[in-house]
């Protein structure tokens, strides 16, 4: 039991080092790390296993602050703890190069488990790591030997819980009985327009419960006592829990706690002081640790090492005692390495000019490497049969069947997306979710962090063009590819055929250090005789004779540009033809390369995309593409109807 005097003042320490920062700033959010404080300290000193000294051991508990926008809490709780996080970087928060910028990012502070400040993303994702540590667990805990137990902690608060991800998240968490999930509601009741009154007014206790999560109440968010004996409830409970726990928004400013004033703006000057005064602490220096203070939080490096020291030697127990599971849990989960010879199980399509749609030889590749790779697991937002994303012969992950490796993620595309990524930073696994193109709007959110946090997520969107027929315009993507193709660190793969998506899974599976979207077709294709060269994202697919016209394409208008090419070609026309399943992959290769496949002395170059035509203009004169919505009619039809025919691309291959 921590001395009283103590505990308040090392709660104390952590709202002041948090408002001292928002304040040198002259930017940020004191009011949740000021209220929340006291739930922070729970969490971190009576109940997170980590090892300060080793922010990536995967024996840890996780901790995530869903409120990114109070980030100054969290650098506090690292200082304090013992991370690689130095007093200089709080004293520098939110300035250029310093590792304390404004919300929370993965891979930037040591310490941070997940980028936050998108409300509504680290409780979601927060439950992609929950089914993470389920799946582990199932698959590799022995009895007795229990290696894989980790708890997902996170501070929620009244936005997080108003967005549309969190209730799509918590649904699917509820259905699935993550019981180590355990998320703290800082209820404070009070968001940037004012009070919740104005627009939160449902019983967010009733709606949690009718999810299917275990719900407790703290009446008051001051109460350590309190806070851990529900948060030791909750550990004993299969379900997900929420405990909500009533704070004061800016607790201890004279006369801006518990108002919108506290949340979003620093204190000033004479406030900070005022709030100082008002809970006994020190006006001067700002930034103050006290000694005691920092002797108790950093008991967490000591308890860390011994916690992982323990961890470690009951590994080695467990790789005695069971060598295959051992040598793979190392594999996974300790070296982070894929399976020697897993690219070998890559299938290769024999020339067909039926062919077929790339979604599903997607299927078939996620099926033919699948026993290779036990980390590839994954699903769709409700439209496997579509998607052709099941892994045949396998059960389904639910609740009773945690080892399965096939996700039903429900009609919830946003959740689908921040859960993947949960998944995808937990360790040891691949994971994959899939929805039609047009749909990749309801979680660019999710995909654009994965992008921005180097998650390596896998995003499969079907159906990606207006070759999706008679569905019309609401369901046939237009600016989508565009659109995806804007976000930095994000890899857009849209094949031409088979083959091409054969390789397009190798370098999405290859690829650790960010997110790779695949777009696919509903139609068929002809498989092609190719070199195959996705990886560099753009290559020659054929010459005819010697080149004065260059014609490119991605996706299913690479073979539309073949034919046009042959017939050109019979005409006396030197063509050369361009697949293009990338502009990523293609700008990462060197200078030689790009001018070996699109020479700067031919410049008569034509682009073919069933897309918008924005962003091509960097290597094509021309383009037949579509800037307008499409229409409900046969694809064959819309294809024609709006130009992708070999006439009209000949035609304009004959006007450059």
């Amino acid at each position: 039991m921590t001395n009283p005097e103590l505990q308040n003042k090392a709660i104390n320490t952590l709202r002041f080092l948090s408002a001292d920062g928002v304040q040198k700033a002259n930017s940020g959010h004191p009011g949740l790390p000021m209220g929340a404080a006291a739930m922070a300290f729970t969490i971190w000193t009576r109940h997170l296993r980590h090892n300060p000294r080793n922010p990536k051991w995967m024996g840890r508990d996780r901790f995530i602050l869903s409120g990114g926008h109070g980030s100054m809490l969290l650098y506090s709780l690292l200082h304090l703890t013992g991370y690689d996080l130095s007093l200089e970087q709080l004293q520098n928060f939110r300035q250029w190069g310093s590792l304390t910028p404004g919300h929370p990012e993965y891979g930037w502070t040591p310490g941070v488990e997940l980028t936050t400040g998108p409300l509504g993303a680290g409780l979601s994702s927060g439950v992609g790591m929950a089914i993470a540590a389920a799946h582990l667990a199932a698959v590799f805990n022995k009895p007795g030997h229990e290696l894989l137990d980790s708890y997902i902690y996170a501070i929620v608060t009244d936005g997080d819980l108003m967005e549309g991800v969190a209730s799509e998240a918590a649904s699917l968490a509820g259905h699935l009985s993550l019981g180590r999930l355990i998320y703290l509601y800082d209820d404070n009741k009070i968001s940037i327009d004012g009070s919740t009154d104005l627009a939160f007014t449902e019983d967010r206790a009733k709606r949690f419960e009718a999810y299917g999560w275990h719900i407790q109440h703290v009446a008051d968010g001051n109460d350590v006592e309190a806070i851990d004996a529900a948060i030791k409830v909750a550990k004993a409970d299969p379900r997900p829990s929420l405990i909500l726990c009533r704070t004061i928004i800016g607790f201890g400013s004279p006369n801006r706690q518990g108002t919108q004033k506290a949340h979003g703006e620093p204190l000033g000057d004479d406030e900070l002081n005022a709030a100082k005064d008002n809970l006994g602490w020190p006006k001067e220096p700002r930034f103050l640790i006290p000694e005691d203070v920092q002797v108790f939080y950093r008991k967490a490096v000591e308890r860390g090492r011994e916690l992982e020291a323990d961890w470690k030697m009951r590994r080695e127990a467990y790789a005695r005692l069971f060598p295959e599971l051992g040598a793979e849990f190392n594999r996974r989960l300790i070296m982070g390495k894929l399976p020697e010879g897993w690219e070998a199980t890559i299938p290769t399509f024999p020339v067909d000019p039926k062919g077929m749609a790339t979604r599903a030889a997607s299927g078939k590749v996620i099926n033919a490497i699948a026993a290779k790779l036990p980390e590839l697991l994954g699903g769709s937002a409700d439209l496997a049969p579509s998607n052709n994303t099941k892994i045949d012969g396998l059960p389904a992950f639910q609740k009773d069947s945690h080892a399965g490796r096939n996700f039903h993620f429900g009609v919830r595309e946003h959740a689908m997306g921040s859960i993947l990524n949960g998944m995808a930073v937990y360790g040891g696994l691949i994971p994959y979710g899939a929805t039609f193109l047009v749909f990749a709007d309801y979680m660019r959110a999710a995909v654009r962090l994965a992008a921005l946090s180097h998650y390596p997520s896998i995003f499969i969107f079907t159906h990606d063009s207006i070759g999706l027929g008679e569905d019309g315009p609401t369901h046939q993507p237009v600016e989508h590819l565009t659109s995806l193709r804007l976000i930095p660190n994000l890899v857009v793969l849209r094949p031409a055929d088979a083959n091409e998506t054969a390789q397009a899974w190798k370098v999405a599976i290859s690829r650790r250090d960010g997110p790779t979207v695949l777009a696919l077709t509903r139609q068929n294709l002809p498989t092609l005789e190719s070199p195959n060269l996705v990886e560099k994202g753009a290559y020659v697919l054929k010459d005819f004779g010697k080149p004065e016209i260059i014609l490119m394409a991605s996706g299913s208008e690479v073979s539309l540009i073949l034919d046009a090419a042959q017939k050109l070609a019979e005409e006396g026309k030197g063509v050369r033809v361009v697949s293009f399943p990338s502009w990523e992959l293609f700008e990462k290769q060197d200078e030689a390369y790009r001018e070996s496949v699109l020479p700067k002395s031919i410049q008569k170059r034509l682009a073919v995309e069933a897309g918008t035509s924005l962003g091509w203009e960097r290597y094509a004169k021309s383009t037949i593409s579509i800037d307008r919505f499409g229409a409900s009619a046969p694809a064959k039809v819309i294809f024609e109807k709006l130009g992708f025919t070999v006439e009209n691309v000949i035609a304009k291959a004959k006007e450059l």
